[in-house]
């Protein structure tokens, strides 16, 4: 059996997607059927998606985030430096959490 998943990851996102919407809209969890896609609304394109997924562990050693929330949370953990701020701005710059 391969390793991972039996299909592509985009296709993949996009049934998490989709099956999100199916969900009860009344309940907790729902995606409301206007949404725009989930890598529209995390702003990371879908090649830096795939980067990520492949890539993740080596680009990022500590704190992962927009670089505004990482640069906060060093300042409240007193650092003044963390290792991957640069991947952060490259690849999650378009996250404003």
């Amino acid at each position: 059996m391969p390793k991972g998943l039996p299909f592509q990851l985009d296709h993949y996102l996009e049934l998490v997607d989709w099956s999100g919407r199916l969900l009860n809209p009344r309940k907790r969890g729902c995606i409301a059927g206007n949404t725009p896609p989930i890598l529209d609304r995390l702003g990371i394109s879908p090649k830096h998606w795939l980067y990520l997924n492949r890539n993740f562990e080596s680009r990022f050693k500590g704190l992962v985030g927009s670089v505004k929330v990482v640069q906060q949370a060093c300042s409240h953990l007193n650092k003044r430096w963390v290792h991957g701020i640069g991947d952060c701005r490259r690849f999650l710059s378009a996250i404003s959490r």
